[in-house]
C-alpha cells in the first residue's frame, strides 16, 4: 500500500507544463512539519484537471491538504554515484488557508480538487 497524506504550505508559485501530448502537469514544492521542530520538503506533482486547478488557484504560502503517492526517481550522477530522491504524486488537493489570490468569493476556498 502506497497512501500518503499530508498539510504543508507550498514552498514557491506552482510551475505548469504541459506533456507532448498536451496534458498539463505541474509542480511544485511543499514544506511540512517533520519530527521535532524540523521543516520538511517534498516535491508535489499533478496532472489533468488537478494541475489546472493547482495553477489557477495555488500560490506561494497557501496551505493545503494533500492525499497521493510516493514515487522514488533513481539516477546516476557524472561522477558515476547513484543517487534517488522522492516526489509526492497527488491525487486530491484540499485548501486550508490562502489569501483568497485567485478566487471570485471566500466560499471557494474550501473547494477539493
Amino acid at each position: 500500500m502506497n497512501n500518503v497524506a499530508i498539510i504543508g504550505n507550498l514552498g514557491a508559485d506552482p510551475e505548469t507544463m504541459y506533456s507532448s501530448a498536451g496534458e498539463p502537469f505541474c509542480t511544485f514544492s511543499l514544506a511540512f512539519r517533520a519530527s521535532g521542530k524540523k521543516t520538511g520538503w517534498i516535491k508535489v506533482i499533478t496532472f489533468g484537471k488537478t494541475a489546472e486547478a493547482v495553477e489557477k488557484h495555488l500560490h506561494k504560502g497557501a496551505k493545503i491538504a494533500l492525499a497521493g503517492s510516493l514515487d522514488q526517481q533513481k539516477w546516476e550522477d557524472d561522477a558515476g554515484n547513484h543517487k534517488s530522491s522522492f516526489q509526492l504524486i497527488a491525487n486530491n488537493i484540499s485548501f486550508i488557508k490562502t489569501d483568497g489570490r485567485g478566487f471570485e468569493n471566500k466560499e471557494q476556498e474550501d473547494e477539493a480538487f
